[in-house]
């Protein structure tokens, strides 16, 4: 009932221009184009010093070529790193000093219609990073095409996920200091989720930890795609991030209307 009641009340069309807004900002600002160029090349970076060059040290890891392995966990890393770019810093800035949110809610768009447009902007940003990293995948041979086109969905439920909480997490923050708290936890995620080594290689006290935070999920949802060996636990990594999804965007919309409309 409460879904139906929310759906009501969102308009496609009022979306769409939160979207459009962002495009905008993106056709008139030569540095956006910069920065969102830029956040391709550190996963990639990644993959070419430690998936090839320490991959050639490493041997196989888990039956396939380590490059094989890490690919995907970049792959994943990547649409998260994307989508939290913009939904931490571009959405702290717009809701508290640019004051772009205040602007838009004295219009007919709703607080979770301006969660919706950030979270598909984010969306949009995130699988440009992700389509490319794709198609580097295959031309290096790490991933067949027709399974790099199936993990390509699994990505854009990454960002979602992953938007989702960065957005909501933004509307708490008090200052810029905060971020250095998003970016610890950001980049321990990316150390101990699987990224570089099984889970099942770490201490079974860091395993109950790990097999609880999001990007573990997102790295087995995406390399179970990415390596062709899906299955049933691949339902439930993604079941996993479409809550993360769900409550991060609920927490958000809430946080928007208290703060800016109360």
């Amino acid at each position: 009932m409460v879904t139906l009641m929310v759906a009501r009340r969102v308009s496609a069309g009022r979306v769409a221009a939160v979207v459009d807004r962002n495009v905008g900002a993106l056709r008139s600002g030569a540095s956006y184009w910069l920065v969102l160029v830029s956040g391709f090349f550190e996963p990639l970076l990644y993959l070419l010093s430690i998936g090839v060059g320490v991959g050639a040290l490493v041997g196989d890891m888990d039956g396939v070529k380590y490059a094989v392995f890490v690919a995907p966990a970049m792959l994943a890393a990547s649409a998260m790193s994307g989508a939290l770019a913009e939904t931490t810093f571009n959405f702290f800035f717009k809701m508290r000093y640019a004051k772009t949110f205040e602007a838009i809610l004295a219009t007919p768009v709703r607080p979770i219609e301006v969660a919706l447009g950030e979270l598909t902007w984010a969306m949009i940003r995130s699988s440009f990073y992700t389509a490319a990293f794709l198609l580097v995948m295959v031309a290096m041979g790490l991933s067949e095409p027709l399974w790099a086109l199936a993990a390509f969905p699994a990505t854009m439920l990454v960002a979602v996920a992953f938007g989702a909480a960065g957005m909501a997490a933004s509307t708490f923050l008090r200052g810029w200091q905060d971020f250095d708290l998003i970016s610890a936890a950001q980049f321990s995620l990316f150390l101990f989720s699987g990224t570089f080594s099984p889970v099942g290689d770490y201490p079974e006290v860091l395993q109950a930890v790990v097999v609880v935070t999001p990007l573990y999920h997102a790295v087995e949802l995406v390399r179970s795609l990415a390596l062709g060996v899906p299955g049933w636990g691949s339902l439930g990594h993604a079941g996993y991030l479409v809550v993360l999804a769900s409550v991060g965007l609920w927490v958000a919309s809430r946080r928007v209307q208290r703060v800016l409309c109360s």
